[in-house]
């Protein structure tokens, strides 16, 4: 595995578990939005630019709700 594949892995990883715990606090659609930052680095970087892009749309969705202070509970 190079050290790209590893960042993707990462990054994706982050992505999951700050999704899950997004009901517990709204630090965690930070972390989300944050992870969906960094998916969409390792998309533009291997080159996959649509992934990229909807990684950085998800990204700024989640930024959205953090600052608005809402919080993964808060959806049905």
């Amino acid at each position: 595995m190079n050290r790209l594949t590893l960042f993707g892995l990462f990054s994706v990883t982050a992505m999951l578990v700050c999704y899950a715990l997004e009901a517990r606090s709204r630090w965690y659609v930070l972390g989300f939005a944050v992870a969906c930052g960094l998916g969409s680095l390792y998309g533009f970087l291997q080159g996959a630019w649509p992934f990229g892009v909807a990684e950085a749309i998800w990204a700024m969705v989640a930024l959205h709700r953090w600052w608005k202070g809402g919080d993964g509970g808060s959806i049905p």
